[in-house]
């Protein structure tokens, strides 16, 4: 803390304080609006990244790559079964990531939702 306090950096919390009331209502949708952004760009990135792996390593057509980066990213599986070793390398990899992806786009989708909640269910309780 005294290094990011040397370095003028402060960290505003993201979520408001169990003591302070829920924020209105059209701030909370910006904020799950923001929160949804947040999880579609990393969803879209980790295809692009899916897709550059295909087709790299296995030479797949971009249409091809994208349907094997996608079904591993929806819990599927591949669609064509990597022949090369770099490939089945990076399938497996990839599919321990997208298993990863899933869990923190989750995370990112309900955390406001579940904030929300337990605020207002605390803030009343203190009430």
């Amino acid at each position: 803390m005294v290094i990011l306090r040397r370095l003028r950096i402060s960290f505003t919390p993201v979520y408001e304080h169990r003591a302070l009331p829920p924020i209105p209502h059209r701030r909370f949708v910006l904020r799950l609006l923001l929160h949804l952004a947040a999880a579609v760009a990393l969803l879209f990135l980790s295809l692009i990244l899916g897709m550059a792996g295909y087709m790299y390593f296995e030479q797949l057509p971009w249409r091809d790559a994208f349907l094997n980066a996608a079904m591993l990213m929806g819990g599927m599986g591949p669609v064509d079964a990597p022949r090369t070793d770099a490939g089945k390398l990076f399938a497996g990899l990839f599919a321990l990531y997208a298993g990863l992806v899933f869990m923190v786009t989750a995370g990112l989708i309900f955390t406001p939702v579940v904030h929300r909640v337990m605020h207002k269910f605390h803030w009343e309780q203190d009430r």
